[in-house]
């Protein structure tokens, strides 16, 4: 079968991480698959090497001074769909600004819904909406989000849960992955971890509330921010951020973006992951955080309690997730972590795959 990936971004965020390491399992079980991005900057190239089987078609996006966020959307549209020449026999897009280039070619496409959200700037609002009615079909990596997509929409989406690197983490965790940890424990001491960067979606703010409380009685153990390459402009959230933290006395240690090849040993070196988010598809960093034995503090989503039931805690509050931590912290709560490993290995990528052959064998399109 012939299979075109479509994503917004060569950057590490979920979607594309997702993009990459299902091109990378459909390679391997023998389909012909190339994987079509918008190279922002200067990037001509993935955040990390991609198995060779796969084709990469990375079309130039140039940076623009002063353009404004609808503006950027509507011109990554427009070079995508520009450039998208492809003979697949399924097109398969993974967010709103690929599936878009996509419909605006003609193109039948698939598209995975990993969350909804809830824009504001119109030229965001018309590409989310189209992305999510226009496609041929539909895909959720989470039955919580596809009955919210029902809801709002009247269209239900099928199934595919995600996969997770569980190996690569669990080695992080591993006696082979000692020197790794060693290294981001002798750079940032006792620390706990949240992924994404710092926006409104990942409630940064309110872990920071949280940390204060936490910081009280568990003074040495540092409050680390890893990640954060995004399309959109959250800089007036950076500025509350920032001022919140300067009026509760906080230094958080934001890193930015991590090179792909450190990530799991500065996940496995963590005492505990930060896991809080408003909106969650999945919650992959939290899998791979279980992958490598370290507890999660969790938003109590339907979506989280879906995917990761007892593996995980719980909190809906800045005070409940500092009570989480502190307890964590002071050995006062502990997780099932032979159960959250078990789920993490459970959750292939290979798998994943072998359920997407399955669902594109039914589509009404291509030739498979």
């Amino acid at each position: 079968m012939r299979i075109a990936q479509l994503t917004y971004s060569t950057k590490p965020r979920g979607g594309v991480v997702h993009t990459l390491a299902l091109a990378e399992a459909l390679a391997a079980r023998g389909h012909d698959v190339e994987v079509w991005t918008l190279g922002r900057g200067d990037d001509a190239a993935f955040f990390r090497p991609v198995d060779p089987r796969v084709r990469v078609r990375v079309v130039p996006f140039p940076p623009r001074d002063g353009e404004g966020v609808g503006e950027r959307i509507e011109r990554s549209i427009e070079l995508l769909a520009a450039a998208l020449d492809t003979e697949a026999d399924v097109v398969h897009a993974q967010d709103c600004i690929s599936a878009n280039a996509a419909l605006r070619r003609g193109i039948p496409v698939v598209r995975t819904i990993h969350h909804l959200d809830a824009f504001t700037t119109p030229q965001l609002v018309a590409c989310h909406d189209r992305a999510v009615i226009e496609p041929v079909a539909r895909l959720c990596v989470s039955h919580a989000v596809a009955r919210e997509v029902e809801r709002d929409y009247g269209v239900r989406p099928a199934v595919i849960a995600n996969g997770v690197d569980a190996e690569r983490f669990g080695a992080a965790a591993g006696g082979d992955g000692e020197a790794g940890r060693a290294r981001w424990a002798s750079q940032l001491g006792d620390y706990i971890l949240a992924l994404g960067g710092i926006e409104p979606r990942k409630g940064s703010i309110d872990l920071l509330e949280a940390y204060a409380a936490v910081r009280t009685t568990r003074p040495d153990v540092r409050l680390v921010f890893g990640g954060g390459e995004t399309l959109f402009d959250y800089r007036d959230y950076r500025v509350r951020f920032e001022a919140r933290a300067a009026e509760l006395g906080i230094e958080p240690t934001v890193l930015g973006p991590v090179d792909d090849d450190a990530l799991p040993s500065l996940v496995a070196a963590a005492r505990a992951l930060a896991f809080v988010s408003t909106k969650e598809g999945f919650g992959l960093a939290a899998m791979e955080a279980l992958a490598a034995s370290v507890p999660v503090v969790a938003r109590d989503l339907p979506v989280i309690r879906e995917v990761f039931g007892d593996t995980v805690l719980y909190a809906s509050t800045p005070t409940e997730i500092a009570e989480r931590f502190d307890a964590l912290l002071g050995g006062g709560a502990a997780t099932d972590t032979p159960a959250g490993v078990a789920l993490a290995r459970a959750h292939t990528w290979d798998r994943a795959a072998r359920a997407h052959e399955e669902f594109y064998a039914r589509l009404p399109i291509g030739s498979p």
